[in-house]
Protein backbone atom coordinates (compact mmCIF):
# COMPACT_ATOMS: atom_id res chain seq x y z
CA UNK A 1 0.00 0.00 0.00
CA UNK A 2 1.35 3.74 -1.05
CA UNK A 3 2.01 6.71 1.09
CA UNK A 4 -1.63 8.58 1.79
CA UNK A 5 -2.32 11.30 0.02
CA UNK A 6 -4.35 13.81 2.01
CA UNK A 7 -7.44 15.59 0.69
CA UNK A 8 -5.57 19.38 0.08
CA UNK A 9 -3.06 17.62 -1.72
CA UNK A 10 -5.69 15.92 -4.10
CA UNK A 11 -7.91 19.25 -4.81
CA UNK A 12 -4.71 21.12 -5.31
CA UNK A 13 -3.65 18.63 -8.20
CA UNK A 14 -6.68 18.47 -9.66
CA UNK A 15 -7.23 21.99 -9.79
CA UNK A 16 -3.56 21.95 -11.23
CA UNK A 17 -4.62 19.28 -13.90
CA UNK A 18 -7.91 21.31 -14.75
CA UNK A 19 -5.87 24.46 -15.67
CA UNK A 20 -3.20 22.43 -17.70
CA UNK A 21 -6.42 20.90 -19.67
CA UNK A 22 -9.15 23.53 -19.62
CA UNK A 23 -9.90 22.90 -22.99
CA UNK A 24 -10.48 19.39 -23.45
CA UNK A 25 -12.49 19.24 -20.23
CA UNK A 26 -14.80 21.99 -22.04
CA UNK A 27 -15.18 19.43 -25.08
CA UNK A 28 -16.17 16.82 -23.37
CA UNK A 29 -18.37 18.18 -21.02
CA UNK A 30 -20.48 19.65 -24.31
CA UNK A 31 -19.56 16.15 -26.24
CA UNK A 32 -21.68 15.11 -23.23
CA UNK A 33 -24.37 16.82 -22.73
CA UNK A 34 -25.57 16.78 -26.48
CA UNK A 35 -25.25 12.91 -26.25
CA UNK A 36 -27.53 13.40 -23.77
CA UNK A 37 -29.91 15.51 -26.04
CA UNK A 38 -29.83 12.44 -28.37
CA UNK A 39 -30.55 10.41 -25.96
CA UNK A 40 -33.26 12.40 -24.86
CA UNK A 41 -34.64 12.96 -28.70
CA UNK A 42 -34.64 9.14 -29.48
CA UNK A 43 -36.46 8.19 -25.86
CA UNK A 44 -38.99 10.71 -26.51
CA UNK A 45 -41.47 9.23 -28.98
CA UNK A 46 -41.50 5.85 -26.85
CA UNK A 47 -44.14 7.53 -24.58
CA UNK A 48 -47.27 5.62 -24.13
CA UNK A 49 -49.88 5.56 -27.09
CA UNK A 50 -52.81 7.73 -25.73
CA UNK A 51 -54.81 5.22 -27.11
CA UNK A 52 -53.78 2.63 -25.00
CA UNK A 53 -53.97 4.59 -22.14
CA UNK A 54 -56.74 2.77 -19.20
CA UNK A 55 -60.17 4.36 -20.02
CA UNK A 56 -63.10 5.72 -17.61
CA UNK A 57 -66.55 5.16 -18.62
CA UNK A 58 -68.62 7.67 -16.32
CA UNK A 59 -72.39 7.55 -16.36
CA UNK A 60 -74.70 9.87 -14.86
CA UNK A 61 -78.36 10.05 -14.29
CA UNK A 62 -80.78 12.64 -16.23
CA UNK A 63 -83.80 13.14 -14.50
CA UNK A 64 -86.67 14.92 -16.97
CA UNK A 65 -89.10 16.96 -15.53
CA UNK A 66 -92.27 15.42 -15.05
CA UNK A 67 -95.37 14.94 -17.24
CA UNK A 68 -97.18 17.10 -14.87
CA UNK A 69 -95.15 20.37 -15.50
CA UNK A 70 -94.42 19.70 -19.47
CA UNK A 71 -98.37 19.49 -19.79
CA UNK A 72 -98.80 22.87 -18.32
CA UNK A 73 -96.25 24.40 -20.25
CA UNK A 74 -98.02 22.96 -23.16
CA UNK A 75 -101.76 24.00 -21.74
CA UNK A 76 -99.99 27.61 -21.60
CA UNK A 77 -99.23 27.74 -25.37
CA UNK A 78 -100.96 29.53 -27.67
CA UNK A 79 -101.35 27.32 -30.77
CA UNK A 80 -102.07 29.24 -34.26
CA UNK A 81 -102.74 27.43 -37.70
CA UNK A 82 -102.06 29.56 -40.79
CA UNK A 83 -104.06 28.21 -43.68
CA UNK A 84 -103.96 28.81 -47.60
CA UNK A 85 -106.53 28.86 -50.43
CA UNK A 86 -107.71 30.41 -53.56
CA UNK A 87 -111.14 31.73 -53.83
CA UNK A 88 -113.56 30.19 -56.11
CA UNK A 89 -116.12 32.07 -58.17
CA UNK A 90 -119.37 30.23 -56.69
CA UNK A 91 -118.24 31.01 -53.13
CA UNK A 92 -120.15 32.23 -50.23
CA UNK A 93 -118.46 33.47 -46.99
CA UNK A 94 -119.60 29.94 -45.52
CA UNK A 95 -118.15 27.99 -47.85
CA UNK A 96 -114.64 29.96 -48.35
CA UNK A 97 -114.67 29.45 -44.39
CA UNK A 98 -114.91 26.18 -44.28
CA UNK A 99 -112.35 24.81 -46.61
CA UNK A 100 -109.99 27.15 -44.55
CA UNK A 101 -111.05 25.18 -41.49
CA UNK A 102 -112.89 28.29 -39.96
CA UNK A 103 -115.64 27.54 -37.29
CA UNK A 104 -116.99 31.19 -36.44
CA UNK A 105 -120.52 32.44 -37.37
CA UNK A 106 -119.47 36.38 -35.85
CA UNK A 107 -116.54 35.86 -39.05
CA UNK A 108 -118.58 34.70 -41.76
CA UNK A 109 -121.53 37.28 -40.83
CA UNK A 110 -118.94 40.12 -40.96
CA UNK A 111 -117.44 38.84 -43.87
CA UNK A 112 -121.56 39.49 -45.31
CA UNK A 113 -122.32 42.70 -44.03
CA UNK A 114 -118.85 44.75 -43.88
CA UNK A 115 -118.32 46.26 -47.62
CA UNK A 116 -114.90 45.87 -47.75
CA UNK A 117 -115.08 42.42 -46.77
CA UNK A 118 -117.69 41.43 -49.52
CA UNK A 119 -115.36 42.34 -52.09
CA UNK A 120 -113.13 38.79 -50.80
CA UNK A 121 -116.33 36.37 -52.86
CA UNK A 122 -117.24 39.27 -55.11
CA UNK A 123 -116.57 38.85 -58.50
CA UNK A 124 -114.01 36.74 -60.23
CA UNK A 125 -112.12 33.91 -58.38
CA UNK A 126 -108.91 33.68 -58.42
CA UNK A 127 -107.47 35.74 -55.32
CA UNK A 128 -105.04 34.42 -52.88
CA UNK A 129 -106.52 33.91 -49.05
CA UNK A 130 -104.31 33.03 -46.03
CA UNK A 131 -106.33 32.29 -42.88
CA UNK A 132 -104.95 32.74 -39.27
CA UNK A 133 -107.18 30.48 -37.44
CA UNK A 134 -107.14 29.85 -33.08
CA UNK A 135 -107.07 26.33 -31.62
CA UNK A 136 -110.66 26.51 -31.47
CA UNK A 137 -111.18 27.33 -35.16
CA UNK A 138 -112.18 30.78 -34.71
CA UNK A 139 -110.49 33.34 -37.54
CA UNK A 140 -108.08 35.99 -35.68
CA UNK A 141 -106.89 37.30 -39.32
CA UNK A 142 -107.42 37.31 -43.11
CA UNK A 143 -105.48 38.54 -45.73
CA UNK A 144 -106.64 38.37 -48.84
CA UNK A 145 -104.25 39.20 -52.17
CA UNK A 146 -105.85 40.26 -56.03
CA UNK A 147 -105.02 41.95 -59.15
CA UNK A 148 -105.21 45.73 -57.94
CA UNK A 149 -108.08 47.00 -58.31
CA UNK A 150 -107.01 49.97 -60.48
CA UNK A 151 -106.53 48.78 -63.88
CA UNK A 152 -103.26 50.91 -64.59
CA UNK A 153 -101.58 49.51 -61.74
CA UNK A 154 -102.83 46.07 -62.34
CA UNK A 155 -100.05 44.36 -63.84
CA UNK A 156 -97.45 45.98 -61.25
CA UNK A 157 -99.38 45.70 -58.11
CA UNK A 158 -101.42 44.04 -55.71
CA UNK A 159 -104.84 44.46 -53.54
CA UNK A 160 -103.96 43.67 -49.72
CA UNK A 161 -107.48 43.23 -47.79
CA UNK A 162 -107.13 42.47 -44.23
CA UNK A 163 -109.74 41.14 -41.89
CA UNK A 164 -108.67 41.44 -38.06
CA UNK A 165 -110.19 40.44 -35.09
CA UNK A 166 -110.72 43.31 -32.74
CA UNK A 167 -112.05 42.71 -29.35
CA UNK A 168 -115.23 40.75 -29.78
CA UNK A 169 -115.36 41.93 -33.66
CA UNK A 170 -113.35 42.72 -37.02
CA UNK A 171 -112.34 45.51 -38.51
CA UNK A 172 -111.04 45.35 -42.30
CA UNK A 173 -108.36 47.34 -44.04
CA UNK A 174 -107.25 48.22 -47.70
CA UNK A 175 -104.21 48.81 -49.27
CA UNK A 176 -102.58 48.64 -52.52
CA UNK A 177 -98.86 47.29 -52.77
CA UNK A 178 -96.21 46.62 -55.82
CA UNK A 179 -95.79 42.81 -56.96
CA UNK A 180 -92.54 41.72 -56.49
CA UNK A 181 -90.13 39.99 -59.18
CA UNK A 182 -88.70 36.21 -58.24
CA UNK A 183 -86.20 34.37 -59.95
CA UNK A 184 -86.90 30.62 -59.16
CA UNK A 185 -85.24 27.57 -61.24
CA UNK A 186 -86.90 24.26 -61.83
CA UNK A 187 -86.06 20.67 -63.67
CA UNK A 188 -87.84 17.62 -65.04
CA UNK A 189 -87.81 14.85 -66.98
CA UNK A 190 -90.08 13.83 -69.91
CA UNK A 191 -92.26 10.76 -68.95
CA UNK A 192 -94.95 11.31 -71.72
CA UNK A 193 -95.18 15.38 -72.37
CA UNK A 194 -93.51 18.41 -71.91
CA UNK A 195 -96.73 20.09 -69.63
CA UNK A 196 -96.84 16.64 -67.68
CA UNK A 197 -93.06 16.82 -66.82
CA UNK A 198 -93.76 20.45 -65.81
CA UNK A 199 -96.70 19.61 -63.99
CA UNK A 200 -94.71 17.03 -61.87
CA UNK A 201 -92.03 19.37 -61.49
CA UNK A 202 -94.21 22.44 -60.14
CA UNK A 203 -93.84 24.55 -63.20
CA UNK A 204 -96.34 26.55 -63.99
CA UNK A 205 -97.90 26.06 -67.80
CA UNK A 206 -96.46 29.52 -68.92
CA UNK A 207 -93.07 28.13 -68.14
CA UNK A 208 -93.90 24.74 -70.27
CA UNK A 209 -94.98 26.97 -73.11
CA UNK A 210 -91.93 29.72 -73.23
CA UNK A 211 -89.34 26.62 -72.95
CA UNK A 212 -91.68 25.05 -76.05
CA UNK A 213 -91.99 28.69 -77.90
CA UNK A 214 -87.75 28.77 -77.14
CA UNK A 215 -86.37 26.00 -78.86
CA UNK A 216 -89.51 25.39 -81.40
CA UNK A 217 -86.36 25.93 -83.68
CA UNK A 218 -84.22 22.76 -82.90
CA UNK A 219 -86.78 20.82 -81.54
CA UNK A 220 -89.78 19.48 -82.85
CA UNK A 221 -91.85 19.12 -79.85
CA UNK A 222 -94.81 17.54 -81.96
CA UNK A 223 -92.85 14.51 -82.85
CA UNK A 224 -89.12 14.56 -81.47
CA UNK A 225 -89.97 14.38 -77.80
CA UNK A 226 -88.57 11.41 -75.86
CA UNK A 227 -89.15 9.65 -72.74
CA UNK A 228 -86.28 10.24 -70.56
CA UNK A 229 -85.57 13.88 -72.17
CA UNK A 230 -84.43 16.39 -69.59
CA UNK A 231 -84.70 20.24 -69.00
CA UNK A 232 -83.91 22.84 -66.18
CA UNK A 233 -84.94 26.35 -66.18
CA UNK A 234 -84.60 29.42 -64.33
CA UNK A 235 -87.49 31.80 -64.69
CA UNK A 236 -89.21 35.58 -63.24
CA UNK A 237 -92.40 34.35 -60.96
CA UNK A 238 -94.43 37.06 -60.11
CA UNK A 239 -95.09 37.50 -56.63
CA UNK A 240 -97.03 38.78 -53.87
CA UNK A 241 -95.70 39.21 -50.46
CA UNK A 242 -93.74 36.21 -51.41
CA UNK A 243 -96.40 33.97 -52.40
CA UNK A 244 -96.19 33.14 -56.36
CA UNK A 245 -99.83 34.77 -57.68
CA UNK A 246 -101.89 32.83 -59.61
CA UNK A 247 -103.23 35.25 -62.11
CA UNK A 248 -101.72 35.70 -65.66
CA UNK A 249 -99.82 32.17 -64.29
CA UNK A 250 -98.00 34.69 -62.12
CA UNK A 251 -94.81 34.19 -64.29
CA UNK A 252 -92.81 36.67 -66.11
CA UNK A 253 -89.89 35.71 -68.67
CA UNK A 254 -87.90 32.25 -68.70
CA UNK A 255 -83.76 33.39 -68.29
CA UNK A 256 -82.43 30.80 -69.44
CA UNK A 257 -82.80 27.08 -70.14
CA UNK A 258 -81.62 23.78 -71.22
CA UNK A 259 -83.10 21.06 -72.88
CA UNK A 260 -81.69 17.67 -73.97
CA UNK A 261 -83.62 16.14 -76.43
CA UNK A 262 -81.97 12.52 -77.24
CA UNK A 263 -78.70 12.78 -75.97
CA UNK A 264 -77.96 16.47 -77.73
CA UNK A 265 -78.01 19.22 -75.52
CA UNK A 266 -79.67 22.89 -76.61
CA UNK A 267 -79.23 25.73 -74.52
CA UNK A 268 -81.00 29.44 -74.45
CA UNK A 269 -80.09 32.80 -72.36
CA UNK A 270 -82.31 36.21 -72.67
CA UNK A 271 -80.21 38.45 -74.12
CA UNK A 272 -80.92 42.10 -75.29
CA UNK A 273 -78.25 43.13 -77.50
CA UNK A 274 -79.44 46.87 -77.50
CA UNK A 275 -81.65 46.52 -80.49
CA UNK A 276 -84.46 44.15 -79.99
CA UNK A 277 -83.86 40.90 -76.70
CA UNK A 278 -84.37 37.52 -77.56
CA UNK A 279 -82.76 34.14 -76.95
CA UNK A 280 -79.26 33.03 -77.93
CA UNK A 281 -77.21 30.11 -77.69
CA UNK A 282 -73.92 30.25 -75.70
CA UNK A 283 -72.17 31.03 -78.94
CA UNK A 284 -74.27 34.27 -79.97
CA UNK A 285 -76.36 32.73 -82.15
CA UNK A 286 -79.77 33.60 -82.34
CA UNK A 287 -82.45 31.19 -81.40
CA UNK A 288 -84.98 33.54 -82.92
CA UNK A 289 -85.26 32.43 -86.61
CA UNK A 290 -87.62 34.33 -90.12
CA UNK A 291 -90.01 31.73 -89.11
CA UNK A 292 -91.41 30.52 -86.41
CA UNK A 293 -91.84 26.49 -86.52
CA UNK A 294 -95.28 26.48 -85.59
CA UNK A 295 -98.37 29.03 -85.64
CA UNK A 296 -99.47 28.29 -82.31
CA UNK A 297 -97.90 28.51 -78.87
CA UNK A 298 -97.99 24.88 -78.15
CA UNK A 299 -100.38 21.90 -79.55
CA UNK A 300 -100.40 18.90 -81.24
CA UNK A 301 -100.05 17.48 -84.99
CA UNK A 302 -102.81 15.56 -86.08
CA UNK A 303 -102.24 15.51 -90.06
CA UNK A 304 -98.50 16.35 -91.44
CA UNK A 305 -97.40 17.05 -94.57
CA UNK A 306 -97.64 13.74 -96.57
CA UNK A 307 -100.15 11.64 -98.26
CA UNK A 308 -103.75 10.69 -96.27
CA UNK A 309 -107.17 10.14 -96.56
CA UNK A 310 -109.25 12.38 -96.55
CA UNK A 311 -111.42 12.50 -93.41
CA UNK A 312 -115.07 13.81 -95.36
CA UNK A 313 -114.12 12.93 -99.45
CA UNK A 314 -112.00 9.28 -97.72
CA UNK A 315 -109.90 9.55 -100.93
CA UNK A 316 -106.28 9.49 -100.43
CA UNK A 317 -104.98 12.22 -101.84
CA UNK A 318 -101.74 14.64 -100.46
CA UNK A 319 -102.20 16.83 -97.55
CA UNK A 320 -100.08 19.49 -98.66
CA UNK A 321 -99.98 21.42 -94.73
CA UNK A 322 -99.78 20.91 -91.42
CA UNK A 323 -102.89 20.25 -89.35
CA UNK A 324 -102.83 21.01 -85.71
CA UNK A 325 -105.20 20.07 -82.98
CA UNK A 326 -106.60 22.26 -80.40
CA UNK A 327 -109.65 23.84 -78.84
CA UNK A 328 -111.72 26.29 -80.42
CA UNK A 329 -110.79 29.90 -79.59
CA UNK A 330 -107.30 28.84 -79.21
CA UNK A 331 -105.05 31.55 -80.36
CA UNK A 332 -103.10 31.74 -84.22
CA UNK A 333 -100.34 33.65 -84.72
CA UNK A 334 -98.50 34.64 -87.67
CA UNK A 335 -95.01 32.84 -87.98
CA UNK A 336 -93.26 36.30 -89.51
CA UNK A 337 -93.59 39.48 -90.05
CA UNK A 338 -95.33 40.13 -93.63
CA UNK A 339 -98.63 42.08 -94.69
CA UNK A 340 -102.06 40.22 -94.76
CA UNK A 341 -103.09 39.08 -98.32
CA UNK A 342 -106.16 37.82 -97.50
CA UNK A 343 -108.81 37.92 -94.62
CA UNK A 344 -112.41 36.20 -94.79
CA UNK A 345 -114.17 33.52 -95.81
CA UNK A 346 -112.60 30.76 -98.80
CA UNK A 347 -114.62 27.29 -99.86
CA UNK A 348 -113.79 24.63 -97.74
CA UNK A 349 -111.10 26.33 -95.73
CA UNK A 350 -113.56 28.43 -94.06
CA UNK A 351 -112.55 31.51 -92.73
CA UNK A 352 -109.02 32.38 -93.69
CA UNK A 353 -105.97 34.37 -93.60
CA UNK A 354 -103.43 34.47 -95.74
CA UNK A 355 -99.98 36.33 -95.26
CA UNK A 356 -97.12 37.79 -97.77
CA UNK A 357 -93.43 37.55 -96.18
CA UNK A 358 -91.68 39.19 -99.23
CA UNK A 359 -89.50 36.68 -101.68
CA UNK A 360 -92.05 34.76 -102.64
CA UNK A 361 -92.78 33.61 -99.29
CA UNK A 362 -96.63 33.47 -97.49
CA UNK A 363 -98.53 31.64 -95.13
CA UNK A 364 -102.11 30.55 -94.86
CA UNK A 365 -104.00 30.12 -91.54
CA UNK A 366 -107.48 28.01 -92.79
CA UNK A 367 -110.61 26.82 -90.42
CA UNK A 368 -110.22 29.97 -87.81
CA UNK A 369 -113.50 30.48 -85.61
CA UNK A 370 -112.17 34.43 -85.30
CA UNK A 371 -110.20 36.42 -87.96
CA UNK A 372 -108.22 39.35 -86.10
CA UNK A 373 -106.49 40.93 -88.75
CA UNK A 374 -107.39 42.91 -91.82
CA UNK A 375 -106.18 42.89 -96.10
CA UNK A 376 -103.14 44.98 -96.26
CA UNK A 377 -102.53 44.95 -92.50
CA UNK A 378 -99.16 44.63 -91.21
CA UNK A 379 -97.95 41.95 -88.60
CA UNK A 380 -95.26 40.77 -86.43
CA UNK A 381 -93.91 37.64 -85.78
CA UNK A 382 -95.60 36.08 -82.97
CA UNK A 383 -98.52 38.84 -83.32
CA UNK A 384 -102.11 37.16 -82.70
CA UNK A 385 -104.26 37.05 -85.85
CA UNK A 386 -107.01 34.78 -85.22
CA UNK A 387 -108.40 31.52 -83.31
CA UNK A 388 -108.80 28.02 -83.90
CA UNK A 389 -112.51 26.64 -85.10
CA UNK A 390 -114.16 23.87 -87.22
CA UNK A 391 -115.40 26.11 -90.27
CA UNK A 392 -115.46 25.02 -93.68
CA UNK A 393 -115.09 21.76 -94.62
CA UNK A 394 -113.51 20.09 -91.09
CA UNK A 395 -114.40 17.31 -88.96
CA UNK A 396 -113.70 19.18 -85.52
CA UNK A 397 -111.84 22.05 -83.76
CA UNK A 398 -108.27 22.63 -86.03
CA UNK A 399 -105.87 24.74 -87.49
CA UNK A 400 -104.93 23.98 -91.13
CA UNK A 401 -101.33 25.77 -91.66
CA UNK A 402 -99.37 25.62 -95.34
CA UNK A 403 -96.29 27.38 -96.32
CA UNK A 404 -96.02 28.76 -99.88
CA UNK A 405 -93.25 29.20 -101.81
CA UNK A 406 -93.90 31.02 -105.28
CA UNK A 407 -97.73 29.36 -105.00
CA UNK A 408 -96.07 26.25 -104.04
CA UNK A 409 -97.04 24.37 -101.12
CA UNK A 410 -93.49 22.86 -98.72
CA UNK A 411 -93.51 21.32 -95.53
CA UNK A 412 -93.44 24.32 -92.88
CA UNK A 413 -91.59 22.00 -90.02
CA UNK A 414 -88.44 21.98 -92.60
CA UNK A 415 -89.11 25.63 -93.86
CA UNK A 416 -88.80 26.88 -90.19
CA UNK A 417 -85.42 24.71 -89.40
CA UNK A 418 -83.57 26.06 -92.70
CA UNK A 419 -84.79 29.50 -91.76
CA UNK A 420 -82.03 31.76 -90.93
CA UNK A 421 -80.28 32.73 -88.04
CA UNK A 422 -78.93 36.06 -86.61
CA UNK A 423 -75.30 36.02 -85.00
CA UNK A 424 -74.36 38.56 -82.10
CA UNK A 425 -71.07 41.01 -82.80
CA UNK A 426 -67.56 39.81 -81.40
CA UNK A 427 -68.30 42.96 -78.75
CA UNK A 428 -72.15 41.70 -78.15
CA UNK A 429 -71.05 38.18 -77.78
CA UNK A 430 -68.79 39.14 -75.08
CA UNK A 431 -71.37 40.56 -73.04
CA UNK A 432 -73.90 37.81 -73.05
CA UNK A 433 -70.85 35.67 -71.95
CA UNK A 434 -71.39 37.98 -68.84
CA UNK A 435 -74.51 37.67 -68.61
CA UNK A 436 -74.58 33.48 -69.47
CA UNK A 437 -71.98 33.00 -66.69
CA UNK A 438 -74.30 33.07 -63.71
CA UNK A 439 -77.29 31.74 -65.28
CA UNK A 440 -75.31 29.18 -66.27
CA UNK A 441 -74.55 28.34 -62.53
CA UNK A 442 -78.29 28.73 -61.42
CA UNK A 443 -79.17 25.98 -64.37
CA UNK A 444 -76.43 23.79 -62.43
CA UNK A 445 -78.38 24.43 -59.22
CA UNK A 446 -81.44 23.58 -61.11
CA UNK A 447 -79.91 19.98 -62.05
CA UNK A 448 -78.31 19.57 -58.75
CA UNK A 449 -82.28 19.83 -57.45
CA UNK A 450 -83.43 17.51 -59.69
CA UNK A 451 -80.54 14.82 -58.73
CA UNK A 452 -79.22 14.24 -62.07
CA UNK A 453 -75.77 15.15 -63.35
CA UNK A 454 -75.12 19.05 -64.17
CA UNK A 455 -74.36 19.69 -67.83
CA UNK A 456 -70.61 21.10 -68.13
Amino acid sequence: MGPSISPERLISQAQAFAGRHRRSIIASVVVALGGFGITAFGIAPLAPDASLLPQRLVTEDVVPEDIASQAAALADLSLQLDRHEITRGTDTPQSLLARLGVTDEAAARFLRNDPSARRIVGGRGGKMVRARVSELGELDELVVRYPAENAEQARTHFTRLTVKRDGKGFVSSTETAPLAVQVRLGSGTIQSSLFAATDAAMLPDAVAIQIADIFSGEIDFHRELRKGDTFSVVYEAVTADGEVVPWNEGVGRVLAAEFINRGQTFQAVWFNPGTRGGYYDLDGRSLRRSFLASPMEFSRVTSGFAMRLHPIQKTWRAHKGVDYGAPTGTPVRTVADGLVDFAGRQNGYGNVIQIQHGGGKATLYAHLSRIDVKKGQRVEQGQRIGAVGATGWATGPHLHFEFKINGAQHDPLRIARSAEQVTLDAAARARLAQVAQGLRVQLQLAEARSGRPSFE
